[in-house]
């Protein structure tokens, strides 16, 4: 079943990884955090620069974890001709604990609601990886994708069957048959009719030689 689920995953995902924008993954580097001689070995923060190919509105980044515990996400934006680099995302936690197992192989994805500035015009975005616990030798994010904002007043966007439905204010192709709303008035005029001609009858029947609640007996012997 856990197989059926990873596969399930990775054919949605290579499904949108066909919408994800063109960008170029730069190796990590690795910062060191403590003592340089002491922790030589062990790196406590890498950092991945993505480049854009173009300037991008920032709609989803979603990625794999591989035993990350915290990101901050930094774009450098193009504002009036300059670019210029602000904090989106900081210190978001990938694992509940650093030194447990939890979290350490899932996916994310970060929306744009979620992050501190609006990732508008976005050339190049930085992931800054932390890990404090000394349990694990690397640690990384894999399957990088990043996502734009749909346009709105894009017409591909549109479903082919809406784009064939009739406007409300034009006028149906009846081929010859008589106007719909005509055949309805007349219909309505026909059950007013109906029901005027049901009230105006009697409850009861009258019979056929009844005169006032009684019965004539020369006209019964004829019968």
């Amino acid at each position: 079943m856990y197989d059926m689920i990873k596969q399930h995953r990775h054919v949605i995902r290579s499904i949108m990884s066909a919408k994800a924008v063109s960008c170029t993954i730069k190796s990590p580097v690795a910062l060191q955090i403590g003592d340089a001689v002491s922790d030589s070995s062990r790196p406590g923060v890498y950092i991945t620069d993505i480049n854009l190919a173009e300037p991008v509105n920032i709609q989803e980044i979603s990625f794999k974890n591989y035993y990350a515990a915290y990101l901050t996400v930094r774009l450098q934006r193009r504002e009036d001709g300059s670019a210029k680099w602000v904090t989106c995302l900081r210190n978001y936690c990938l694992m509940s604990n650093p030194h447990a197992e939890a979290g350490s192989h899932d996916y994310f994805s970060i929306y744009r609601q979620q992050m501190l500035t609006e990732p508008d015009n976005v050339t190049t975005v930085r992931l800054i990886l932390r890990q404090p616990s000394s349990e694990w030798l690397n640690f990384s994010i894999e399957e990088i994708n990043i996502y734009p904002c749909a346009k709105e007043d894009s017409e591909r966007d549109v479903p082919v069957w809406l784009s064939t439905l009739t406007p409300v204010d034009e006028p149906l192709d009846l081929n010859g048959l008589p106007d719909p709303e005509t055949v309805s008035s007349s219909i309505q005029q026909m059950w007013a009719l109906t029901e005027i001609m049901q009230a105006s009858q009697t409850a009861a029947s009258i019979g056929r030689f009844d005169v006032e609640g009684s019965y004539d007996v020369k006209l019964l012997s004829y019968t």
